[in-house]
């Protein structure tokens, strides 16, 4: 069983409580919008981190990580995009890559909306962890834990932190 702990949107700012809420995982996933170098590397020298750049990021994070991931996590295919868009209302790129891939789990991140939706028919689980900075229009930030056993994905927590 892996244990994920999902970020995204943390715009240069990372909560030291992130640490707390993801003690238990395996590793943490971020949905792009980095932010900054500083960000990076202390999620990565607290736990390993995959993940993907975002659309306020620079050169040197894009050196760093791709537009978009795609790999597996146990048996489970992971596709992660920054913009993407959700069920059933995805970007025409997105939808493209999904029905390529077709992965079981889809993550992305830019709304600030945190959402976790199954899509019937494309058989994919998507989520969002919504925005974890202080950056934008929303007034929570969000955290999701979820854990892959196999092919099954489970166990999903949602953190909620006073903006």
């Amino acid at each position: 069983m892996t244990r994920i702990g999902l970020i995204s949107d943390t715009h240069s700012y990372l909560d030291e409580r992130v640490f707390m809420h993801f003690a238990q995982c395996d590793e943490i996933w971020h949905g792009g919008d980095f932010g900054n170098e500083s960000v990076i590397e202390k999620l990565k020298e607290f736990k390993p981190l995959k993940g993907v750049y975002g659309n306020i990021d620079d050169a040197k994070i894009k050196a760093q990580f791709p537009e978009q991931l795609v790999f597996r996590c146990e048996e489970v295919k992971v596709l992660i995009k920054h913009i993407g868009g959700y069920p059933p209302k995805y970007n025409a790129a997105t939808k493209k890559e999904i029905l390529l891939h077709q992965p079981q789990l889809f993550i992305s991140g830019h709304s600030h909306i945190l959402k976790i939706m199954y899509d019937d028919k494309l058989n994919c689980l998507h989520i969002n962890p919504g925005a974890y900075g202080k950056q934008g229009w929303h007034k929570v930030r969000t955290l999701v834990t979820f854990c892959i056993d196999e092919k099954n994905i489970k166990d999903c927590n949602i953190i909620e932190l006073p903006r």
